[in-house]
């Protein structure tokens, strides 16, 4: 089967084009607007020629993906809030003092260590109505918790801008906010917030209230704390209060997606939904009630589960299928997902940078490329082989098409992946089907406590499984360094490997040898391109952390105590990256010579003593009691570091006395890591 013969991918793959070139250029919105204007128009003459030519030409279809293209350019600069006069951040000067603003709780996040975190909409920001998203930090300080949806505050802060990271290879927070439209952030106290008294409800404050009031009802029968979380995360679409072990194990044992409400879970209510709701079919119209009863019910409980990414898309999805499926309309599952994707990124198109949104659709690409050619495999007869066969050949399917995304984003795989799918998805619709069934019991005030016990048994049982596996720490395999690159390779390859299943020729075999060709020249290019030699200053909060990387030797040196050094993962974050997959660790040095330069660390004993020595870089680490003036009066360094484990004012005292001599400053909380490459 062709995938580009049918119009709405070909359309599909023209939008993203359109949303990538709109994310990473920043095109004028006007220009944007006459170049969109007068390709429709352009468009509407070729197809009109077009129609009245016998033999077709590429015109067409060239300014059909060029005005697509401009469209999904233009859907990207809608959706960015920032391009709106009335966003907050429009009123933000560098040099900003403390402002009033009034907001609205959005969505609950999951705590920090210190801080309650929410997202919230800025209403007002001293007396000017404005709009756009923020995170709220609220310290944990006082029992007193906001934790309502649509609830209004008011308070005094200063916004200040999300944090880059300091350290090469770590996440980048900053990059996930603003895809989601979040630029700043508030950092208050509980007794700083004054509440307003309003009646005025969103979506998401009626799918908080219906989710409090569920957990409410649910909370009166013991639950434990763990099963409670789990029902939350299946059946009701929030994670927050799932415990990091707990989150941990289903990482590790391949089973996350079981948490996260995605294909997977809507399939199964829609298929449950489906049985309830069959004798409408029986009256007039029946089939389009129960078409209309169907896409109703998917999109309320979407709301409800927060109207995430993943939730979204399965609805969609699912709700075109329904409308095939009851509606009698043949369906194409390619074409399906097409119009899903079309749509969801028409009204969310930085949806594309979601990592669960690539993820889902990568994996029912998988299965349907996939699984069907599985299937002629073996037919079994019985019962359970049956069964076990269906769930490793969806479970490997899916799995296939997920692979090169899943160690690109998180650097390991679970080799048990099968196991536990095949322990935990055949009874997946029975625990979803009791659990609904349990909510709706719960609800009514009717449920016997029999089912609430066997219920939160059958939660309990599939954790244990989980951890049990999750375990099996041989078959884990962690800190795979994958780049983009690789995960263009990975694909190419896999596209490869199937398309020589399906049909063993020449042609297909000649394709896989190229593929992995490419992916070898990838490899080589990798491994060329990485830093040969390089000393980076790390910053770390109170400690040092130096790195010296001489050709495929690494050398640590850092005054950790053990709790941090078996936490901390910068380092971790670094050696992925790079490929690297041994280090040693060494003592921290007063000199390093790093080439044809040199780096003088001077620490808390001040020794800095050296006759014919000049340094290019000094390092001040510990707070060190220094004159620096004298210190650059005599060593005359081109460029002097302070690193996390100094005082903020001895940092700040330093960085006024190289301003005053004129020599270039770098402290690591605010500049990042300083790298050396030599």
């Amino acid at each position: 089967m062709k995938l580009l013969s049918f119009p709405i991918i070909k359309l599909t793959i023209y939008l993203i084009t359109g949303i990538l070139i709109g994310y990473y250029y920043n095109i004028s919105f006007n220009l944007i607007l006459f170049i969109l204007g007068l390709l429709v128009l352009i468009l509407t003459v070729v197809f009109f020629i077009a129609k009245k030519q016998f033999v077709k030409t590429i015109w067409f279809g060239l300014f059909a993906f060029l005005t697509m293209a401009f469209i999904g350019i233009l859907t990207v600069n809608l959706h960015n809030q920032k391009n709106y006069s009335n966003h907050y951040s429009n009123f933000i000067t560098k040099n900003d003092s403390i402002k009033t603003i009034t907001f609205r709780i959005r969505e609950v996040l999951k705590p920090s260590n210190y801080y309650n975190k929410y997202i919230i909409d800025i209403l007002k920001e001293d007396s000017i109505y404005v709009s756009g998203k923020s995170i709220l930090n609220v310290k944990k300080d006082t029992i007193k918790n906001i934790s309502h949806v649509d609830d209004i505050y008011i308070t005094n802060a200063i916004f200040k801008e999300v944090i880059s990271p300091l350290n090469p290879s770590q996440f980048n927070y900053k990059s996930y906010l603003e895809k989601q439209y979040v630029y700043h952030q508030l950092f208050i106290k509980n007794d700083a917030l004054f509440k307003v008294k309003t009646n005025q409800q969103t979506l998401f404050g009626i799918a908080d209230n219906i989710r409090e009031h569920i957990n409410l009802k649910l909370k009166s029968y013991k639950f434990k704390p763990d099963e409670l979380a789990i029902i939350n995360a299946i059946l009701l679409g929030q994670r927050q209060n799932i415990s990091d072990d707990v989150y941990s194990n289903y990482t590790n044992a391949g089973a996350i997606h079981i948490l996260a409400i995605s294909g997977l879970h809507i399939g199964i209510i829609l298929m449950i939904l489906s049985s309830i709701l069959k004798p409408l079919e029986r009256l007039r119209h029946g089939i389009f009630i129960k078409t209309f009863l169907l896409i109703v019910i998917l999109w309320s409980f979407a709301i409800i589960a927060g109207l995430s990414a993943s939730v979204t898309r399965a609805v969609t999805m699912f709700s075109i299928v329904a409308i095939g499926v009851n509606l009698k309309r043949p369906t194409n599952i390619y074409n399906t997902l097409a119009i899903s994707i079309f749509i969801l990124l028409l009204f969310k198109p930085l949806f594309l940078f979601d990592v669960g949104f690539q993820l889902s659709y990568m994996a029912v690409f998988g299965i349907v490329s996939i699984d069907p050619h599985l299937t002629k495999l073996w037919k079994p007869k019985y019962y359970i082989p049956k069964k076990a066969w269906e769930v490793i050949r969806i479970t490997f399917s899916a799995q296939l098409g997920i692979l090169p995304i899943s160690l690109y984003y998180f650097h390991q795989f679970p080799g048990l992946f099968f196991l536990s799918n095949l322990l935990i998805i055949p009874f997946l619709g029975f625990i979803l089907g009791f659990g609904i069934f349990v909510i709706a019991l719960a609800v009514l005030n009717i449920l016997p406590d029999f089912f609430a016990v066997l219920f939160g048994s059958t939660i309990s049982l599939m954790n244990t499984i989980i951890e049990w596996v999750a375990q099996q720490e041989t078959f884990l395999f962690k800190n795979i360094s994958f780049n983009l690159l690789y995960v263009i390779a990975a694909y190419l390859l896999i596209f490869a490997l199937v398309r020589l299943f399906v049909k063993r020729n020449y042609k297909n075999l000649v394709f896989l040898f190229i593929s992995i060709i490419i992916g070898q020249s990838i490899f080589i290019y990798s491994k060329i391109e990485s830093p040969k030699n390089q000393f980076l200053v790390f910053h770390k909060s109170r400690y040092t952390l130096l790195l010296n990387k001489v050709s495929d030797k690494i050398h640590i040196a850092n005054n950790f105590d053990s709790i941090t050094e078996k936490k901390d993962k910068i380092i971790t974050d670094y050696l992925i990256e790079n490929n690297i997959k041994k280090s040693q660790k060494d003592s921290l040095q007063s000199i390093y010579v790093l080439g044809n330069k040199k780096l003088l660390v001077i620490d808390s004993l001040s020794i800095y003593n050296v006759k014919s020595f000049k340094p290019n870089f000094i390092l001040l680490r510990n707070s060190p009691k220094i004159n620096l003036n004298r210190i650059i009066d005599s060593l005359r360094p081109l460029l002097i570091i302070a690193d996390g484990s100094n005082y903020k004012t001895y940092s700040e005292r330093w960085k006024n006395t190289c301003k005053k001599t004129k020599i270039p400053f770098h402290q690591t909380s605010e500049k990042g890591a300083f790298i050396i490459d030599y």
